[in-house]
């Protein structure tokens, strides 16, 4: 999973629950991998994580386990 992710195509999507004012996280989702950004930096690098990883992270919230 060391791979290059080529981003030049990203879908950047963020949540329709968004305000207008660009504070939100974006993700561009992959085959494998998910990239995830802060929207007010799209110019740096983003966080680039398995989607297995993402399914993890979002039990562990919807469990109460982050927080």
């Amino acid at each position: 999973m060391n791979r290059e992710l080529d981003l030049t195509q990203a879908r950047w999507r963020k949540s329709s629950y968004s305000g207008g004012d660009n504070d939100c996280v974006e993700v561009a989702v992959f085959r494998e991998q998910v990239a995830i950004r802060d929207s007010k930096r799209p110019e740096q690098s983003p966080l680039v994580v398995s989607r297995a990883g993402v399914q993890t992270f979002i039990v562990g919230i919807r469990a109460g386990h982050v927080g």
